[in-house]
């Protein structure tokens, strides 16, 4: 009955790479996740500085307007 046992414990190590290369995907998708969430983060903070410049130059505008 050892013979047997020890034939079932070497069945799963084929099975490893495969949890190995699951877990690279897993991996893999993970980081590509990260990378689009911080373009995305970037590009909205891009927008949202243009557009707070936008406001600023505005207020500026209107405060400057009555002063004259």
């Amino acid at each position: 009955m050892d013979p047997g046992a020890g034939a079932r414990k070497e069945r799963p190590k084929p099975r490893e790479p495969a949890a190995r290369l699951e877990k690279a995907k897993q991996r893999s998708a993970q980081q590509e996740l990260k990378q689009r969430q911080r373009a995305e983060i970037y590009a909205l903070n891009r927008v949202m500085t243009e557009l707070e410049q936008q406001q600023f130059d505005s207020f500026c505008k209107q405060m400057q307007g009555p002063g004259e």
